[in-house]
């Protein structure tokens, strides 16, 4: 009979995660010698391929030596930090995977906070060991540092370190001995994560920490058996957190993680992580039991969300042009839909009844869900993210969310960012040189203070920093910070940009759009020169004269526009700007399309 382990592999996003799962299945039997696999096969989800990170956190397991190793493969990016949180209620123990060159970053601080305060006991894996700038035995130093400030236990300071190429596929004990393959890698997963246990003559129970939904199948929950034994069509009930009972049915579906597959099995026992289908309203958090059960398994709480943005109804002259849900009803839906399966992301009616607020950990989250929702063929319209703020109870002080932001640069580049992240009201609590003429640089900064500024970052450094941010505290309002200081171009016409019109308008400030790009009155063209917003005409075309004069007919040369990716338009924006979000477009408009409201509005500010 064969033995489970549960682990979770957590790492800072781009560490090797998914690249070394791949690895493993490789090596265990998983692909066949001949088999055409596609690279970092975890990362299923399209988004995921095109951007080349983790956003769902997915089981799989393979037999390795008579054993099976449920492993996890969770996301590095923060603002998906609640996949991580749950998934490390399902396991036993970790392996922490760490850059041979980079070492610790803030997610690895994250996920290695969480996964000590649970107990668990860490494996840590140096990854891209071959990479010419990797200094393996100081970054196991820097891993050490870390666990000892986070409070570690004894068994958790004496951990086992392998060095490892996941893209080579082996792993080593000591730098001298062989690179043959990852046997050293299963061994020690065998050795220093326990064995599931759970009590298998008790009554059922499974805690439930992902939700998804099968267009067969329907609402799938996933989980660990806490005790008892799963068999198919038992009678269940789902408990709340609370201990109330949400509904009774039976168990329609018990699916077995297997390699890359889910396959139906008739029974599991406790320790096994698996799927189950057949309930309406059970969802992340609540617990799935035997009749006889009265106790819900306690679930670990989730830090709330930090950011929100506002999705509206789409109301541009354009609107149901290039997609089919256009809705409110539609786009609520979609949107509870969504909060109940991400338990990090909260959604909230407004006082209108086309609007709806969103919350969630951070500008890449919530621009990942509205990226998947224009895909789906919806189209809304989204306002500027804005911070959530709390009142300290005892002293009536707001508070803002704080973010530890550590920015790894050239060291030409230091002097730029030091100055733009103290515009943005950071405070500098650490700066040292991390070698090869890079420095690292720890701030402790305002998160709305950090919207937008990525993309700044990047063209300050010439594409060559890294900023990682990660949740800190609540601390002390720190007062007004500066937004954009240019204003915007708008046009004042509804029709298609004409070329001659965007030449005349060169200096003026920077394009958003290219001749025929279609536009409407209202829609945000451009970046102005000067501070103000300035309206303008864009479909104005060159008259024709019946003289022909040598050099009247010169071609227009145009600046070549700035074209924004959805994150850098969300962060653009200002708060009576919206961004138009459609399955083809991407356009950024005024709140109030119409240029004598928006006089109106401002007479009102003032």
């Amino acid at each position: 009979m064969s033995t489970i382990r549960n682990l979770a592999i957590i790492a800072h996003v781009d560490h090797g995660k998914t690249t070394l799962v791949d690895a493993l299945f490789r090596q265990s039997g998983v692909y066949r010698d001949n088999q055409r696999i596609a690279e970092r096969a975890m990362d299923s989800n399209e988004l995921e391929k095109e951007r080349g990170i983790t956003i769902l956190a997915k089981c799989t397991s393979i037999l390795w030596e008579d054993h099976r190793l449920n492993i996890v493969d969770t996301p590095g990016h923060a603002d998906f930090g609640g996949e991580v949180e749950r998934i490390l209620s399902m396991v036993d123990g970790v392996l922490v995977l760490v850059d041979a060159s980079e070492g610790p970053m803030p997610q690895t601080k994250f996920v290695v906070a969480k996964a000590l305060r649970l107990g668990l006991r860490p494996i840590v894996v140096v990854n891209k060991a071959d990479k010419p700038d990797a200094r393996p035995y100081e970054v196991h130093e820097e891993v050490f540092d870390l666990f000892a400030a986070l409070d570690a236990t004894d068994e958790q300071l004496d951990f086992p370190t392998l060095y490892a190429s996941a893209k080579e596929g082996w792993a080593i004990e000591n730098l001298d001995d062989p690179k043959t393959d990852l046997s050293p890698l299963f061994n020690a997963i065998l050795k220093y994560v326990p064995m599931a246990e759970g009590d298998v003559e008790a009554p059922f129970s499974m805690l439930v920490t992902t939700l998804e939904s099968d267009a067969y199948l329907g609402r799938i929950l996933t989980g660990r058996i806490l005790s008892g034994k799963a068999t198919m069509n038992m009678a269940v009930k789902a408990l709340g957190r609370e201990g109330n009972i949400l509904e009774q049915t039976r168990l329609t579906k018990i699916l077995a993680f297997r390699g890359l597959e889910r396959l139906p099995i008739q029974e599991a026992e406790a320790g096994d992580i698996i799927a189950v289908a057949g309930f309406a309203k059970a969802t992340v958090a609540d617990t799935i039991c035997a009749p006889e059960v009265t106790e819900p398994i306690h679930s670990q709480p989730i830090d709330p969300p930090t950011l929100a943005m506002t999705f509206c109804v789409n109301d541009s002259p354009y609107a149901g042009k290039e997609g089919k849900k256009v809705t409110s009803r539609l786009i609520r839906d979609r949107l509870m839909m969504e909060a109940e399966s991400n338990v990090s992301i909260k959604v909230s009616e407004t006082q209108s009844t086309d609007a709806f607020e969103v919350a969630g950990r951070g500008e890449l989250q919530l621009g990942v869900l509205i990226e998947t929702m224009r895909r789906e063929g919806f189209e809304m319209a989204i306002g500027r993210p804005r911070v959530l703020y709390k009142t300290d109870e005892a002293t009536g002080q707001t508070l803002e969310p704080m973010e530890e932001t550590q920015i790894d640069v050239d060291d030409e580049f230091t002097g730029i960012v030091v100055e733009k992240m103290g515009l943005r009201k950071g405070e500098m609590n650490d700066m040292r040189p991390s070698g090869g003429g890079k420095t690292r640089i720890t701030f402790i900064a305002p998160s709305r203070g950090l919207i937008g500024y990525q993309g700044e970052f990047m063209t300050d450094t010439r594409g060559t920093g890294i900023m990682s941010r990660l949740f800190h505290s609540y601390g002390p309002y720190k007062g007004p910070i500066g937004g954009r200081r240019n204003g915007v171009l708008i046009s004042n016409a509804t029709g298609n940009a004409v070329t001659y019109a965007l030449g005349g308008l060169d200096d003026r400030g920077i394009m958003f759009i290219t001749p025929g790009t279609p536009v409407y009155e209202g829609m945000i063209i451009g970046e102005h020169t000067r501070d103000n917003d300035l309206e303008v005409n864009v479909l104005k075309a060159k008259q024709l004269t019946n003289f022909r004069v040598s050099g009247k007919e010169e071609n227009v040369r145009l600046t070549p526009p700035r074209l924004m990716t959805l994150e850098q338009a969300i962060a653009y924006i200002e708060n009576d700007e919206l961004v138009e979000v459609t399955p083809k477009s991407l356009r950024l408009r005024k709140a109030l399309l119409d240029p004598n409201a928006r006089k109106r509005a401002d007479r009102t500010k003032v």
